[in-house]
Protein backbone atom coordinates (compact mmCIF):
# COMPACT_ATOMS: atom_id res chain seq x y z
CA UNK A 1 0.00 0.00 0.00
CA UNK A 2 2.83 2.40 0.77
CA UNK A 3 4.36 1.85 -2.68
CA UNK A 4 0.98 2.51 -4.33
CA UNK A 5 0.59 5.81 -2.47
CA UNK A 6 4.09 6.88 -3.43
CA UNK A 7 3.42 6.13 -7.11
CA UNK A 8 0.28 8.25 -6.99
CA UNK A 9 2.51 11.23 -6.20
CA UNK A 10 5.95 10.34 -7.57
CA UNK A 11 7.06 13.95 -8.01
CA UNK A 12 5.70 15.29 -4.74
CA UNK A 13 8.14 16.53 -2.11
CA UNK A 14 9.04 14.66 1.03
CA UNK A 15 6.39 16.44 3.06
CA UNK A 16 3.61 15.07 0.88
CA UNK A 17 4.96 11.57 1.38
CA UNK A 18 5.01 12.14 5.13
CA UNK A 19 1.37 13.19 4.86
CA UNK A 20 0.55 9.98 2.98
CA UNK A 21 2.29 7.93 5.66
CA UNK A 22 -0.05 9.41 8.25
CA UNK A 23 -3.09 8.65 6.09
CA UNK A 24 -1.86 5.10 5.60
CA UNK A 25 -1.36 4.55 9.34
CA UNK A 26 -4.89 5.74 10.08
CA UNK A 27 -6.37 3.61 7.31
CA UNK A 28 -4.59 0.49 8.51
CA UNK A 29 -5.81 1.06 12.06
CA UNK A 30 -9.41 1.51 10.97
CA UNK A 31 -9.23 -1.55 8.74
CA UNK A 32 -7.69 -3.72 11.45
CA UNK A 33 -10.61 -2.94 13.78
CA UNK A 34 -13.24 -3.22 11.06
CA UNK A 35 -12.35 -6.84 10.30
CA UNK A 36 -13.35 -8.39 13.68
CA UNK A 37 -16.39 -6.09 13.95
CA UNK A 38 -17.67 -7.20 10.54
CA UNK A 39 -16.95 -10.81 11.46
CA UNK A 40 -19.05 -10.54 14.62
CA UNK A 41 -21.80 -8.75 12.67
CA UNK A 42 -21.82 -11.62 10.18
CA UNK A 43 -21.97 -14.31 12.87
CA UNK A 44 -24.64 -12.57 14.92
CA UNK A 45 -28.08 -14.16 14.39
CA UNK A 46 -29.89 -10.89 15.19
CA UNK A 47 -27.80 -7.91 14.00
CA UNK A 48 -29.09 -4.54 15.15
CA UNK A 49 -28.09 -2.66 11.99
CA UNK A 50 -26.56 -3.06 8.59
CA UNK A 51 -23.00 -2.85 7.40
CA UNK A 52 -22.98 0.90 8.00
CA UNK A 53 -23.76 0.40 11.67
CA UNK A 54 -20.95 -2.16 12.01
CA UNK A 55 -18.48 0.22 10.37
CA UNK A 56 -19.57 3.03 12.70
CA UNK A 57 -18.87 0.74 15.67
CA UNK A 58 -15.38 0.07 14.28
CA UNK A 59 -14.80 3.82 13.95
CA UNK A 60 -16.02 4.32 17.52
CA UNK A 61 -13.55 1.73 18.79
CA UNK A 62 -10.74 3.35 16.80
CA UNK A 63 -11.48 6.77 18.28
CA UNK A 64 -11.83 5.27 21.76
CA UNK A 65 -8.38 3.70 21.36
CA UNK A 66 -6.90 7.21 21.19
CA UNK A 67 -8.52 8.26 24.48
CA UNK A 68 -11.47 10.13 23.00
CA UNK A 69 -14.72 9.86 24.95
CA UNK A 70 -17.83 8.38 23.38
CA UNK A 71 -21.37 9.56 24.12
CA UNK A 72 -24.30 7.20 24.25
CA UNK A 73 -27.67 8.75 23.50
CA UNK A 74 -30.54 7.79 25.78
CA UNK A 75 -34.09 7.01 24.67
CA UNK A 76 -35.41 9.92 22.65
CA UNK A 77 -32.04 11.72 22.86
CA UNK A 78 -32.98 13.35 26.16
CA UNK A 79 -30.00 12.07 28.18
CA UNK A 80 -26.43 11.16 27.33
CA UNK A 81 -23.93 8.89 29.07
CA UNK A 82 -20.18 9.22 28.44
CA UNK A 83 -17.92 6.23 27.86
CA UNK A 84 -14.31 7.13 28.59
CA UNK A 85 -12.50 3.89 29.51
CA UNK A 86 -9.92 3.21 26.79
CA UNK A 87 -9.06 -0.44 26.08
CA UNK A 88 -5.28 -0.38 26.33
CA UNK A 89 -4.84 -3.30 23.97
CA UNK A 90 -6.63 -1.31 21.27
CA UNK A 91 -4.50 1.75 22.05
CA UNK A 92 -1.37 -0.26 21.28
CA UNK A 93 -2.46 -0.66 17.64
CA UNK A 94 -2.45 3.04 16.57
CA UNK A 95 0.66 3.66 18.66
CA UNK A 96 2.52 0.90 16.79
CA UNK A 97 1.27 2.09 13.39
CA UNK A 98 2.35 5.69 14.04
CA UNK A 99 5.76 4.54 15.26
CA UNK A 100 6.08 2.41 12.14
CA UNK A 101 5.16 5.36 9.93
CA UNK A 102 7.89 7.53 11.47
CA UNK A 103 10.52 4.84 11.01
CA UNK A 104 9.45 4.17 7.42
CA UNK A 105 9.84 7.80 6.31
CA UNK A 106 13.00 9.15 4.74
CA UNK A 107 14.35 11.99 6.87
CA UNK A 108 17.71 13.07 8.20
CA UNK A 109 18.38 11.81 11.74
CA UNK A 110 18.32 15.28 13.28
CA UNK A 111 15.95 16.56 16.01
CA UNK A 112 14.58 19.38 13.84
CA UNK A 113 13.99 17.12 10.85
CA UNK A 114 12.40 14.47 13.04
CA UNK A 115 9.99 16.96 14.59
CA UNK A 116 9.02 18.22 11.13
CA UNK A 117 8.34 14.69 9.90
CA UNK A 118 6.27 13.97 13.02
CA UNK A 119 4.13 17.06 12.40
CA UNK A 120 3.37 16.13 8.80
CA UNK A 121 2.60 12.50 9.69
CA UNK A 122 0.27 13.72 12.42
CA UNK A 123 -1.44 16.05 9.95
CA UNK A 124 -2.19 13.19 7.57
CA UNK A 125 -3.35 11.07 10.48
CA UNK A 126 -5.75 13.76 11.68
CA UNK A 127 -7.29 14.10 8.23
CA UNK A 128 -8.47 10.50 8.44
CA UNK A 129 -9.51 11.00 12.08
CA UNK A 130 -11.74 13.91 11.12
CA UNK A 131 -13.52 11.70 8.62
CA UNK A 132 -13.98 9.01 11.26
CA UNK A 133 -15.53 11.50 13.69
CA UNK A 134 -17.98 12.66 11.04
CA UNK A 135 -18.94 9.06 10.21
CA UNK A 136 -19.85 8.28 13.82
CA UNK A 137 -22.01 11.38 14.29
CA UNK A 138 -25.43 10.03 13.19
CA UNK A 139 -25.54 7.15 15.68
CA UNK A 140 -26.64 6.39 19.22
CA UNK A 141 -22.98 5.82 20.18
CA UNK A 142 -20.82 8.59 18.74
CA UNK A 143 -17.57 10.34 19.54
CA UNK A 144 -17.69 13.52 21.57
CA UNK A 145 -16.30 16.19 19.21
CA UNK A 146 -14.51 18.27 21.85
CA UNK A 147 -12.88 15.22 23.41
CA UNK A 148 -11.75 13.92 20.02
CA UNK A 149 -10.49 17.39 19.04
CA UNK A 150 -7.73 17.33 21.66
CA UNK A 151 -7.22 13.64 22.44
CA UNK A 152 -6.32 12.56 18.90
CA UNK A 153 -3.79 15.34 18.14
CA UNK A 154 -2.17 14.87 21.54
CA UNK A 155 -1.97 11.10 21.10
CA UNK A 156 -0.57 11.28 17.57
CA UNK A 157 1.96 14.01 18.38
CA UNK A 158 3.17 12.23 21.50
CA UNK A 159 3.76 8.96 19.64
CA UNK A 160 5.36 10.46 16.54
CA UNK A 161 7.64 12.86 18.43
CA UNK A 162 8.72 10.08 20.78
CA UNK A 163 9.52 7.82 17.84
CA UNK A 164 11.41 10.58 16.02
CA UNK A 165 13.43 11.64 19.06
CA UNK A 166 14.25 8.02 19.82
CA UNK A 167 16.04 7.87 16.46
CA UNK A 168 17.63 11.33 16.41
CA UNK A 169 17.86 12.09 20.12
CA UNK A 170 15.96 14.82 21.99
CA UNK A 171 16.80 18.39 20.96
CA UNK A 172 17.50 19.61 24.51
CA UNK A 173 20.04 16.88 25.32
CA UNK A 174 23.75 17.22 24.74
CA UNK A 175 25.91 14.67 23.00
CA UNK A 176 27.48 11.67 24.71
CA UNK A 177 30.77 13.50 25.21
CA UNK A 178 29.43 16.77 26.59
CA UNK A 179 29.41 15.51 30.16
CA UNK A 180 26.29 17.46 31.12
CA UNK A 181 23.70 16.30 33.60
CA UNK A 182 21.17 15.60 30.82
CA UNK A 183 23.41 14.27 28.07
CA UNK A 184 22.12 11.79 25.54
CA UNK A 185 23.72 8.77 27.15
CA UNK A 186 22.19 9.45 30.56
CA UNK A 187 18.75 10.09 29.09
CA UNK A 188 18.96 6.88 27.09
CA UNK A 189 19.94 4.94 30.21
CA UNK A 190 17.13 6.58 32.21
CA UNK A 191 14.61 5.66 29.51
CA UNK A 192 15.81 2.07 29.60
CA UNK A 193 15.57 1.96 33.39
CA UNK A 194 12.07 3.45 33.34
CA UNK A 195 10.87 0.87 30.83
CA UNK A 196 12.45 -1.88 32.93
CA UNK A 197 10.69 -0.68 36.07
CA UNK A 198 7.34 -0.33 34.30
CA UNK A 199 7.66 -3.82 32.83
CA UNK A 200 8.57 -5.34 36.22
CA UNK A 201 5.64 -3.64 37.97
CA UNK A 202 3.26 -4.74 35.23
CA UNK A 203 4.52 -8.32 35.47
CA UNK A 204 3.93 -8.34 39.23
CA UNK A 205 0.55 -6.67 38.73
CA UNK A 206 -0.40 -9.36 36.21
CA UNK A 207 0.35 -12.07 38.75
CA UNK A 208 -1.63 -10.19 41.40
CA UNK A 209 -4.64 -9.84 39.11
CA UNK A 210 -4.52 -13.44 37.90
CA UNK A 211 -4.37 -14.63 41.51
CA UNK A 212 -7.51 -12.67 42.35
CA UNK A 213 -9.23 -13.91 39.19
CA UNK A 214 -8.43 -17.54 40.01
CA UNK A 215 -10.01 -17.14 43.43
CA UNK A 216 -13.21 -15.94 41.70
CA UNK A 217 -13.04 -18.21 38.67
CA UNK A 218 -16.60 -19.47 39.14
CA UNK A 219 -18.06 -15.95 39.08
CA UNK A 220 -15.98 -15.01 36.04
CA UNK A 221 -17.12 -18.11 34.16
CA UNK A 222 -20.77 -17.48 35.01
CA UNK A 223 -20.51 -13.93 33.68
CA UNK A 224 -20.06 -15.19 30.12
CA UNK A 225 -23.38 -16.99 30.19
CA UNK A 226 -25.17 -14.03 31.76
CA UNK A 227 -23.95 -11.49 29.21
CA UNK A 228 -24.52 -13.55 26.05
CA UNK A 229 -26.27 -16.78 25.16
CA UNK A 230 -25.16 -17.34 21.55
CA UNK A 231 -21.64 -18.05 20.34
CA UNK A 232 -21.28 -14.73 18.53
CA UNK A 233 -22.12 -12.83 21.71
CA UNK A 234 -19.73 -14.91 23.79
CA UNK A 235 -16.98 -14.33 21.23
CA UNK A 236 -17.64 -10.59 21.45
CA UNK A 237 -17.44 -10.72 25.26
CA UNK A 238 -14.19 -12.68 25.03
CA UNK A 239 -12.63 -10.15 22.64
CA UNK A 240 -13.73 -7.27 24.87
CA UNK A 241 -12.24 -9.05 27.88
CA UNK A 242 -8.91 -9.46 26.10
CA UNK A 243 -8.95 -5.81 25.03
CA UNK A 244 -9.53 -4.69 28.64
CA UNK A 245 -7.05 -7.14 30.19
CA UNK A 246 -4.18 -4.58 30.25
CA UNK A 247 -6.56 -2.18 32.01
CA UNK A 248 -7.05 -4.73 34.76
CA UNK A 249 -3.26 -5.09 35.07
CA UNK A 250 -2.91 -1.31 35.52
CA UNK A 251 -5.65 -1.43 38.17
CA UNK A 252 -3.72 -4.17 39.97
CA UNK A 253 -0.51 -2.11 39.79
CA UNK A 254 -2.34 0.90 41.27
CA UNK A 255 -3.64 -1.39 44.00
CA UNK A 256 -0.14 -2.67 44.78
CA UNK A 257 1.40 0.81 44.77
CA UNK A 258 -1.08 2.00 47.40
CA UNK A 259 -3.50 4.53 45.85
CA UNK A 260 -5.82 1.78 44.61
CA UNK A 261 -8.84 2.51 42.42
CA UNK A 262 -12.54 3.22 42.54
CA UNK A 263 -15.45 1.25 41.11
CA UNK A 264 -17.89 4.15 41.24
CA UNK A 265 -20.22 5.67 43.85
CA UNK A 266 -17.30 6.96 45.93
CA UNK A 267 -15.91 3.49 46.65
CA UNK A 268 -12.17 2.95 47.10
CA UNK A 269 -10.25 -0.32 46.89
CA UNK A 270 -6.79 -0.32 48.45
CA UNK A 271 -4.45 -2.85 50.04
CA UNK A 272 -5.07 -1.44 53.53
CA UNK A 273 -8.79 -0.67 53.37
CA UNK A 274 -11.90 -0.98 51.23
CA UNK A 275 -14.27 1.94 51.76
CA UNK A 276 -17.66 2.72 50.33
CA UNK A 277 -20.07 0.48 48.50
CA UNK A 278 -19.75 0.20 44.73
CA UNK A 279 -22.92 0.28 42.63
CA UNK A 280 -24.46 -2.79 41.09
CA UNK A 281 -21.99 -3.50 38.31
CA UNK A 282 -22.76 -5.75 35.34
CA UNK A 283 -21.49 -9.33 35.57
CA UNK A 284 -18.34 -8.71 33.56
CA UNK A 285 -15.60 -11.41 33.90
CA UNK A 286 -12.79 -9.01 34.84
CA UNK A 287 -14.86 -7.39 37.59
CA UNK A 288 -15.05 -10.72 39.41
CA UNK A 289 -11.48 -10.16 40.65
CA UNK A 290 -12.43 -7.10 42.74
CA UNK A 291 -11.48 -7.61 46.40
CA UNK A 292 -14.44 -7.70 48.75
CA UNK A 293 -12.53 -6.68 51.90
CA UNK A 294 -9.16 -5.28 52.90
CA UNK A 295 -6.18 -7.48 52.31
CA UNK A 296 -4.93 -9.98 54.85
CA UNK A 297 -1.28 -10.91 55.35
CA UNK A 298 -1.08 -12.91 52.12
CA UNK A 299 -2.74 -10.22 50.01
CA UNK A 300 -0.59 -7.48 51.54
CA UNK A 301 2.52 -9.51 50.77
CA UNK A 302 1.40 -10.07 47.18
CA UNK A 303 0.59 -6.37 46.78
CA UNK A 304 3.98 -5.36 48.17
CA UNK A 305 5.67 -7.38 45.44
CA UNK A 306 4.53 -4.82 42.84
CA UNK A 307 6.70 -1.87 44.03
CA UNK A 308 9.42 -4.24 45.20
CA UNK A 309 9.71 -5.79 41.74
CA UNK A 310 9.93 -2.40 40.07
CA UNK A 311 12.55 -1.02 42.46
CA UNK A 312 14.64 -4.20 42.31
CA UNK A 313 14.61 -4.27 38.51
CA UNK A 314 15.60 -0.62 38.27
CA UNK A 315 18.38 -0.95 40.86
CA UNK A 316 19.87 -4.09 39.31
CA UNK A 317 19.81 -2.67 35.77
CA UNK A 318 21.25 0.66 36.95
CA UNK A 319 24.14 -1.12 38.67
CA UNK A 320 24.90 -3.12 35.52
CA UNK A 321 24.85 0.03 33.40
CA UNK A 322 27.02 1.92 35.89
CA UNK A 323 29.63 -0.87 36.06
CA UNK A 324 29.68 -2.66 32.69
CA UNK A 325 32.70 -4.79 33.65
CA UNK A 326 33.04 -6.09 37.17
CA UNK A 327 35.96 -4.69 39.07
CA UNK A 328 36.85 -2.13 36.35
CA UNK A 329 36.74 1.34 37.86
CA UNK A 330 38.02 3.00 34.70
CA UNK A 331 34.80 2.32 32.77
CA UNK A 332 32.42 2.69 35.73
CA UNK A 333 30.11 5.65 36.29
CA UNK A 334 30.28 7.70 39.47
CA UNK A 335 27.83 7.32 42.29
CA UNK A 336 26.36 10.76 41.63
CA UNK A 337 25.66 9.97 37.99
CA UNK A 338 24.14 6.63 38.96
CA UNK A 339 21.81 8.25 41.49
CA UNK A 340 20.78 10.95 39.00
CA UNK A 341 20.00 8.34 36.34
CA UNK A 342 17.81 6.40 38.76
CA UNK A 343 15.96 9.58 39.75
CA UNK A 344 15.30 10.40 36.10
CA UNK A 345 14.06 6.85 35.59
CA UNK A 346 11.73 7.23 38.58
CA UNK A 347 10.25 10.36 37.03
CA UNK A 348 9.78 8.52 33.76
CA UNK A 349 8.12 5.55 35.46
CA UNK A 350 5.79 7.86 37.36
CA UNK A 351 4.80 9.67 34.16
CA UNK A 352 4.22 6.36 32.39
CA UNK A 353 1.97 4.97 35.12
CA UNK A 354 0.09 8.25 35.40
CA UNK A 355 -0.61 8.10 31.67
CA UNK A 356 -1.60 4.43 31.83
CA UNK A 357 -3.93 5.11 34.75
CA UNK A 358 -5.56 7.96 32.83
CA UNK A 359 -6.24 5.65 29.88
CA UNK A 360 -7.24 2.64 32.02
CA UNK A 361 -9.99 4.54 33.82
CA UNK A 362 -12.59 7.14 33.06
CA UNK A 363 -16.32 7.75 33.15
CA UNK A 364 -18.79 5.03 32.27
CA UNK A 365 -21.86 7.16 32.80
CA UNK A 366 -23.16 9.92 34.99
CA UNK A 367 -23.73 9.96 38.71
CA UNK A 368 -22.34 6.83 40.39
CA UNK A 369 -20.15 5.83 37.42
CA UNK A 370 -18.75 9.27 36.70
CA UNK A 371 -15.34 8.12 38.02
CA UNK A 372 -14.18 4.59 37.37
CA UNK A 373 -10.65 3.27 37.76
CA UNK A 374 -7.39 4.51 39.31
CA UNK A 375 -6.54 8.16 39.87
CA UNK A 376 -3.75 9.23 37.47
CA UNK A 377 -2.01 11.78 39.72
CA UNK A 378 -1.79 9.65 42.83
CA UNK A 379 -0.80 6.56 40.85
CA UNK A 380 2.00 8.41 39.06
CA UNK A 381 3.34 10.00 42.25
CA UNK A 382 3.25 6.66 44.08
CA UNK A 383 5.12 4.95 41.23
CA UNK A 384 7.80 7.66 41.20
CA UNK A 385 8.20 7.56 44.99
CA UNK A 386 8.35 3.76 45.19
CA UNK A 387 10.91 3.69 42.37
CA UNK A 388 13.17 6.48 43.65
CA UNK A 389 13.06 5.63 47.35
CA UNK A 390 14.35 2.04 47.43
CA UNK A 391 16.05 2.00 44.01
CA UNK A 392 18.59 4.80 44.60
CA UNK A 393 20.32 3.28 47.67
CA UNK A 394 19.97 -0.23 46.26
CA UNK A 395 21.60 0.83 42.98
CA UNK A 396 24.51 2.44 44.84
CA UNK A 397 25.03 -0.67 46.98
CA UNK A 398 24.92 -2.94 43.93
CA UNK A 399 27.32 -0.63 42.12
CA UNK A 400 29.84 -0.92 44.97
CA UNK A 401 29.29 -4.67 45.04
CA UNK A 402 30.04 -5.00 41.33
CA UNK A 403 33.20 -2.95 41.75
CA UNK A 404 34.60 -5.06 44.63
CA UNK A 405 33.06 -8.45 44.07
CA UNK A 406 36.03 -10.10 42.22
CA UNK A 407 38.45 -9.26 45.06
CA UNK A 408 36.09 -10.65 47.65
CA UNK A 409 35.59 -13.81 45.64
CA UNK A 410 39.31 -14.41 45.15
CA UNK A 411 40.03 -13.80 48.83
CA UNK A 412 37.15 -16.00 49.96
CA UNK A 413 38.05 -18.81 47.55
CA UNK A 414 41.72 -18.66 48.51
CA UNK A 415 40.95 -18.76 52.24
CA UNK A 416 38.50 -21.62 51.77
CA UNK A 417 41.02 -23.60 49.71
CA UNK A 418 43.73 -23.08 52.35
CA UNK A 419 41.45 -24.27 55.15
CA UNK A 420 40.36 -27.27 53.12
CA UNK A 421 43.97 -28.24 52.35
CA UNK A 422 44.88 -28.11 56.02
CA UNK A 423 41.91 -30.16 57.12
CA UNK A 424 42.31 -32.91 54.50
CA UNK A 425 44.23 -36.00 55.78
CA UNK A 426 47.29 -37.26 53.95
CA UNK A 427 46.56 -40.12 51.58
CA UNK A 428 48.75 -42.98 50.35
CA UNK A 429 48.89 -41.33 46.96
CA UNK A 430 52.29 -39.92 47.99
CA UNK A 431 53.90 -43.27 47.07
CA UNK A 432 53.13 -42.66 43.45
CA UNK A 433 55.62 -39.83 43.60
CA UNK A 434 58.44 -42.27 44.47
CA UNK A 435 57.48 -44.56 41.64
CA UNK A 436 57.44 -41.54 39.40
CA UNK A 437 60.93 -40.59 40.61
CA UNK A 438 62.15 -44.13 39.87
CA UNK A 439 60.65 -43.93 36.42
CA UNK A 440 62.43 -40.65 35.83
CA UNK A 441 65.78 -42.26 36.79
CA UNK A 442 65.37 -44.67 33.83
CA UNK A 443 65.97 -41.76 31.44
CA UNK A 444 69.19 -40.40 32.97
CA UNK A 445 72.48 -40.40 31.00
CA UNK A 446 74.17 -42.96 33.27
CA UNK A 447 71.26 -45.37 32.90
CA UNK A 448 71.35 -45.07 29.11
CA UNK A 449 75.14 -45.68 29.01
CA UNK A 450 74.75 -48.78 31.16
CA UNK A 451 72.01 -50.18 28.93
CA UNK A 452 74.03 -49.45 25.79
CA UNK A 453 77.16 -51.18 27.18
CA UNK A 454 75.15 -54.28 28.08
CA UNK A 455 73.60 -54.37 24.60
CA UNK A 456 77.02 -54.06 22.89
CA UNK A 457 78.53 -56.79 25.03
CA UNK A 458 75.75 -59.22 24.25
CA UNK A 459 75.74 -58.51 20.50
CA UNK A 460 79.45 -58.74 19.84
CA UNK A 461 80.66 -56.53 17.01
CA UNK A 462 77.24 -55.71 15.69
CA UNK A 463 77.05 -52.67 17.88
CA UNK A 464 80.00 -50.27 17.53
CA UNK A 465 81.62 -48.68 20.46
CA UNK A 466 80.64 -45.06 20.86
CA UNK A 467 82.82 -42.85 22.90
CA UNK A 468 81.34 -39.89 24.65
CA UNK A 469 82.53 -36.60 23.30
CA UNK A 470 83.70 -33.99 25.72
CA UNK A 471 80.92 -31.59 26.58
CA UNK A 472 83.17 -28.53 26.69
CA UNK A 473 85.72 -28.24 23.90
CA UNK A 474 88.92 -26.32 24.57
Amino acid sequence: MRHVLRRLAPLSPARARWLLEGLLAAGLGLGALAVPVLLLWTLSPYPDGGVGGALRVAADLWLLAHGADLVRQGPGGASTAPVGVTPLLLAALPAWLLNRAVRACDWAPQPGQGALAALWITSGYLLAAAGAVLCTAPATLAAQPLSAAWHLPLFALAVTLTAAFTISGPPFAGGPGTGGALDGRRLSAARRLALTGVAACCAAGTLLFLGGLLLSAASAQAAFGQLATDWAGRLAVLLLTLALLPNAVVWAVAYGLGPGFTAGAGSAFGPLAVTGTPPDLPPFPLLAALPATAGGPWLLTAAALVPAAGAAAVAWTAARLAVPERGERATASGWGGTALTVLLAACGAGAAFGLLAAFAGGPLGTGALATFGPEPWTTGLAAAAWTAGPAVPAALVLRAWRLRRPRWIRAAVGAAATRAARLLPRRPGRRRGKRGAAADAWHTTAARDTRWAALRKSSGTLVPEITEEPRHRP
